[in-house]
């Protein structure tokens, strides 16, 4: 089929380079003009035959809204705008019945793989009508590995489900960090590549984040060379939101969240009022600045 994608960075460029691949029309727009295949996104629509499919891969928030609100007065009745980011579903609910009030066809796509996408496939999680599903199946069945596509309900259902599958993420991610930090403080010189690849042999807690634990200890044994502070895209976040909304105890999640919050306080103020506290309850010993 032929498509319009709108950001190239990691993840836009590497899901062009599996379409194309796979036999499909691909034209390109990004704001950087070296990797761009159109000079504006005004030019994008006419280079495609209507009715037309534009997906997006930028990020979440006001570029998301902007590239939206252009899309909708460049595109005709009948064509369709993947969002293929990681937009909170209400928002992705809202842009659809703008959209629609236009004449135009809306899909939410919750996207995930990464960097390794381009040769293992993406995990789709598609939002939208029927036609508009069936309008970028072709692309889809492309973009995924065997059975790595669905569409999990109506418009928002998407975003809604590849947040909540970041928020597991978050979780899974801090209970590997605990466990390998519990390791790699103990008594035992352990050789924590070989504990990760070894754990991946039948484990019950076998996986892929485990392959690339592996990777990362076979580069860097102590992780010397990487600093403990972790970001978060916004999804773990809205999950809480969405637990707590729901009345839905998520105790995991939400401890991991506040783990990477955590992470980047060199000197945490919150530690040092437990440390003065614990010395004036108990006398214990406190460190100084």
């Amino acid at each position: 089929m032929q498509l319009g994608m709108v950001g190239l960075g990691r993840m836009g460029t590497n899901m062009t380079e599996r379409l194309r691949r796979g036999g499909h029309e691909v034209v390109g727009y990004d704001r950087n003009p070296d990797v761009s295949d159109v000079a504006s996104l005004a030019e994008l629509p006419q280079r495609l035959a209507p009715p037309r499919a534009v997906w997006l891969m930028v990020p979440a928030g006001d570029p998301t809204e902007a590239t939206v609100s252009e899309l909708a007065g460049l595109l005709d009745r009948g064509d369709l705008v993947v969002d293929g980011g990681n937009s909170n579903f209400r928002d992705s609910t809202r842009r659809a019945a703008e959209l629609e009030a236009k004449g135009l066809l809306f899909a939410d796509a919750g996207t995930s793989g990464g960097i390794w996408g381009l040769e293992n496939g993406y995990c789709l999680m598609v939002g939208g009508s029927d036609e508009a599903f069936r309008r970028i199946e072709p692309a889809l069945r492309t973009l995924a590995p065997e059975d790595g596509y669905a569409h999990v309900g109506p418009v928002g259902a998407g975003h809604f489900t590849k947040m909540v599958h970041n928020g597991i993420e978050y979780a899974m991610l801090q209970a590997y960090a605990e466990g390998f930090e519990i390791l790699h403080a103990s008594r035992f010189d352990l050789d924590l590549r070989r504990v990760a690849g070894l754990w991946n042999h039948g484990s019950v807690v076998r996986s892929w984040l485990l392959e690339l634990a592996e990777r990362a200890f076979a580069g860097d044994p102590d992780l010397s060379n990487v600093r403990g502070y972790v970001e978060d895209s916004g999804e773990g976040r809205w999950t809480v939101f969405e637990a707590i909304n729901e009345d839905v105890p998520a105790p995991a999640i939400a401890a991991s969240l506040f783990a990477r919050f955590a992470s980047r306080q060199d000197d945490s103020f919150a530690m040092k009022v437990i440390a003065a506290l614990r010395n004036e309850f108990g006398g214990h010993a406190v460190k100084g600045a």
